[in-house]
């Protein structure tokens, strides 16, 4: 997921990108008002409908920028050097703001993302893009006989995915990380018993 911390951006389309970005993850896409972003961003209304269309046109940009950070995160590690196994455990102990969420997978329960095609597409690419690479990963483990038995790459990728997103769900319902920990251990003990 992308960093909240970053350097600021400079001019007024890269600040009410970062500013929608922060919004959605924070309110969603029905509580991320054109004023709101304005305000974040610090710009008005003129400059922002100068650069965009509209809520929807700068929503869907803030987030393909949101799947394309995403997407390259995982690709860092998943790419990386090592094991299958090492390179699928660095993928699931890599930092995360877990309390606030998946960035992502927080936009799959918007129900006007989810109704609207075009904001939905980079959200379904982008993870249909991580099952797709950790389903080569986990194939790379097996082909080289570090990973054995009956696995299929593609179950095994979508259960990765799974847990992360149901990891979310439960820290956020506790207020805590630790149901997070606690599956991510638990994956990475199933896959490391095969």
């Amino acid at each position: 997921m992308y960093s909240a911390v970053m350097s600021t951006p400079r001019t007024t389309p890269e600040r009410l990108v970062e500013a929608t970005r922060e919004l959605l993850w924070e309110r969603g896409y029905v509580g991320t008002s054109p004023k709101a972003v304005q305000q974040a961003a610090g710009a008005g209304q003129g400059s922002m409908y100068h650069h965009f269309a509209g809520k929807q046109d700068l929503a869907l940009a803030a987030i393909r920028r949101t799947a394309e950070e995403l997407g390259a995160a995982a690709e860092a590690v998943l790419g990386g050097e090592g094991s299958a196994y090492a390179r699928i455990e660095a993928y699931l102990l890599r930092e995360r703001e877990v309390l606030r969420g998946c960035p992502v997978g927080r936009l799959t329960m918007d129900p006007e993302v989810i109704a609207d095609p075009e904001l939905r597409a980079p959200v379904e690419e982008v993870l249909g893009r991580l099952r797709g690479r950790l389903a080569e990963v986990v194939q790379e483990g097996l082909d080289s006989g570090e990973l054995r038995g009956s696995l299929d790459p593609e179950e095994i990728a979508a259960t990765v995915v799974a847990t992360l997103q149901g990891g979310y769900v439960l820290a956020r319902a506790t207020g805590s990380r630790a149901p997070f920990d606690s599956a991510v251990r638990g994956l990475l003990a199933l896959l490391a018993a095969t």
